[in-house]
């Protein structure tokens, strides 16, 4: 079949390398896709909420499936609009219907969702400007570090972990009162911080059953030794020497079933990845956020450990049979390491020409395109984060040191990334 990926990111490149690989896949398009995604089939100059242009783009394709990548066009209903149009209907959307993105479009929705269901999270209350002073006399009560989350989508960076009541107040008026993250941040979660270390796991689900993918650990700190700015994500590692499978029967049994079946209980239609941000306090899982879509870098790290055919798996994910898949998983580790431009995640300047990627990769890694376009005859940088190398290895800091070893032999003007992905574990 003909398949419509909505997408420009690494996330997109992993999903288009993957599927340009079953024999599922007679063509691949990507909207808008990148310089990377370009090498696996053909880009669409599409904006991923032109939910119009992309149906009449799917109509003249003779698309058989649309898999969506980021958040935004869930959130805003991609799902619902391909289900009332005529002309697509026919079509599957792998992703949730907008009422069921709320899981990651609203942090309040997602936390009363938890507590209707028994999923163990961070104890939390909700501000705006109505409550304003409630929240500073709550803010100013809780133990310290505190935690301030903006309730709405913020690219990734709308939660802050403050070390002392100063700084959450500061924050937390920034937020409200001078729209820090504009309308994401109107409404404000205020949590109690849970120690442990951090991870996320990832299921795909047809709404009634679902199979589970590998976990992974991102980094999302600017700086080595996760000092400096939060971004979007600086590199990944699978699998995760704490996650052993005591400790993942533990999530399934209380996260990730009782997330389907709260799906299913609550009528939320969600036919898609559930992205969970797992806090692992003494061994025991606590959920600190969903998201509606697969990570990035996490998919990057992911993607590539999985052995079964993904069109088959979205085909199975369409058809409600998931039940009937068994997930075969290539048991080596890999680590992800992101290539950025200088500045991210502040300020920082696009059109930079990138050299050396046409050099010959080792046969053990593979080079992702995250933020890069095509220029006349040269690809040049288009974003925060620009490319991202993922290694295979025995252990994970063989893995990283591959990441490392390739990133060193590529070059655009101020390009920087961290050499300590998987530090903790080394």
């Amino acid at each position: 079949m003909n398949i419509l990926l909505i997408g420009s990111g690494g996330r997109e490149h992993a999903f288009a390398w993957k599927l340009k690989q079953s024999d599922r896949c007679s063509a691949l398009f990507i909207a808008p896709g990148n310089a990377g995604t370009a090498l696996c089939g053909t880009n669409l100059p599409l904006s991923v909420t032109d939910f119009r242009s992309i149906a009449k783009a799917c109509v003249e394709h003779n698309i058989g499936m649309v898999v969506v990548g980021p958040e935004e066009p869930l959130v805003k209903g991609i799902y619902d609009f391909f289900a009332k149009d005529a002309s697509v209907k026919h079509i599957p959307v792998i992703g949730p219907s907008a009422q069921a993105a709320q899981l990651e479009g609203s942090k309040s929705f997602a936390k009363a969702f938890m507590l209707r269901h028994g999923i163990p999270t961070a104890a939390y209350r909700e501000f705006t400007a109505a409550n304003y002073e409630e929240g500073i006399e709550y803010i100013r009560e809780q133990a310290l570090p505190v935690v301030l989350k903006a309730d709405g989508l913020a690219a990734g960076k709308g939660v802050m972990i403050c070390m002392n009541h100063l700084e959450a107040l500061s924050e937390y008026e920034l937020m409200i009162h001078s729209d820090k993250f504009g309308e994401a941040g109107k409404k404000v979660v205020v949590e109690e911080f849970l120690q442990g270390i951090e991870l996320s796991v990832f299921a795909l689900t047809d709404g009634e059953h679902y199979v589970i993918l590998p976990s992974a650990k991102d980094y999302k700190r600017i700086g080595v030794g996760d000092t400096g700015l939060n971004t979007g994500g600086m590199g990944a590692v699978s699998p995760l020497p704490f996650a052993d499978e005591a400790f993942l029967q533990r999530v399934n049994e209380k996260v990730i079933a009782p997330t389907i079946a709260g799906f299913k209980k609550d009528k939320l239609d969600y036919k898609g990845f559930v992205f969970i941000g797992l806090m692992n306090n003494q061994g025991e899982p606590y959920v600190i956020e969903y998201n509606c879509r697969m990570g990035d870098p996490e998919t990057e790290t992911v993607i590539p450990r999985i052995k079964n055919d993904l069109v088959a798996l979205f085909e199975a994910t369409s058809q409600q049979r998931l039940n009937e898949i068994t997930m075969e998983v290539d048991p080596r580790t890999v680590a992800t390491v992101v290539a950025v431009s200088g500045g991210y995640p502040e300020d920082y300047e696009k059109d930079k020409p990138i050299s050396g990627l046409d050099r010959q990769l080792p046969d053990n890694s593979i080079l992702f395109h995250c933020g890069t376009v095509q220029k006349a005859a040269e690809v040049v940088t288009n974003g925060g984060r620009v490319l991202a190398v993922t290694s295979f290895g025995n252990s994970i800091t063989e893995a990283v040191q591959r990441s490392n070893d390739v990133l060193e032999h590529l070059y655009f003007e101020d390009l920087y990334f961290r050499n300590d992905i998987g530090y903790e574990f080394k």
